[in-house]
């Protein structure tokens, strides 16, 4: 059931109130935080990581099959056609991957932000948003690069199974062969991340500002899709240059990512750069609209569960 007011023990919500911008020249949306109810960071640690795993492997197990031709249209060269078959190779040992990853991604994003929160001026909220989903971001990739490896590997046929894939770019790569493209990937994914969580973050505090409530599922959903999209469609060129350079393997066609650019704008001209970008933009989209809508869900049921349990004791 959806309160009319803000959950007083979410976590977005814990202890913050929404607050009108009386400052014409405030560009940003803000949040002030109410006195004497300091903030939980050891229980946003946790809730985070718990609603982050859920929220991740929700998306990839139901949008797997667009990224995987996604994947395929970003590595065709020139009139190379596309395959569709094997549209969930990899996908279990992908999940195993991207549960950790999302878990530490808003399980560090949570307790940042709103640590950062509490330094930033309310009229620059946005700028915390941007720092602390940069700060999750670098944190997950440690994780996610790995699995992303992997998992293009697999989408590009060029192994089977995820226990061969890993076997074999070891043996052939090195361990940093599990990293392959790995600067391309910060170049692609910190920028990802902080922008799309300060888009759906601001709309989230405009939406609640404007409709003095708490939003619903729905609405949840709708600012998550938005706030992929546009941030999906931005980013395909840096998405492009990581996947070629992931996939390459020991052929190192590219020598980085200027080459890379350089190449492809060489070799395919520069509409190259936004291969995949409608599959991009449709799966982020909707991966957006799930990845929110069940992040907030979940946060809120773990938050309820927190409120029953303080009133038992």
């Amino acid at each position: 059931m959806i309160s009319k007011a803000l959950q007083p023990d979410s976590i977005d919500a814990l202890k913050f109130k929404m607050s009108a911008q009386k400052d014409p020249h405030k560009f940003f949306m803000s949040i002030s935080q109410e006195e004497n109810n300091p903030f939980d960071y050891f229980r946003a640690l946790y809730e985070g990581c718990i609603a982050g795993g859920v929220a991740g492997v929700a998306v990839e197990a139901v949008l797997y099959p667009i990224d995987t031709i996604k994947t395929r249209l970003q590595v065709a060269r020139g009139g190379v056609n596309i395959v569709f078959k094997g549209l969930y190779s990899g996908l279990a040992g992908n999940l195993a991957g991207v549960l950790p990853a999302s878990a530490i991604f808003i399980g560090v994003y949570e307790p940042a932000k709103q640590k950062l929160l509490e330094i930033f001026p309310e009229n620059l909220s946005a700028l915390a948003h941007i720092a602390a989903g940069t700060i999750g971001g670098a944190a997950s990739s440690l994780v996610r690069v790995p699995t992303e490896v992997v998992k293009q590997r697999i989408q590009t046929g060029q192994f089977k199974s995820t226990p061969a894939a890993v076997r074999l770019i070891i043996a052939n790569e090195g361990f940093k062969g599990l990293y392959a493209g790995y600067g391309s990937f910060l170049l692609r994914d910190l920028p990802f991340d902080a922008l799309e969580l300060c888009i759906y973050e601001q709309l989230r505090i405009g939406y609640k500002l404007a409709a003095k409530r708490d939003l619903n599922d729905p609405e949840n959903a709708m600012l998550g899709a938005f706030a992929g999209a546009i941030t999906g469609a931005v980013t395909t060129p840096l998405d492009v240059v990581k996947t070629r350079l992931m996939v390459q393997g020991t052929q190192k066609y590219y020598n980085g990512i200027c080459d890379c650019v350089r190449t492809i704008v060489k070799e395919e001209g520069a509409h190259a750069l936004f291969k995949g970008i409608g599959p991009r933009v449709l799966w982020i989209g909707i991966g957006g609209s799930i990845f929110f809508g069940v992040l907030e869900k979940t946060k809120k049921i773990l938050a309820q569960k927190h409120s029953q349990t303080n009133a038992q004791k």
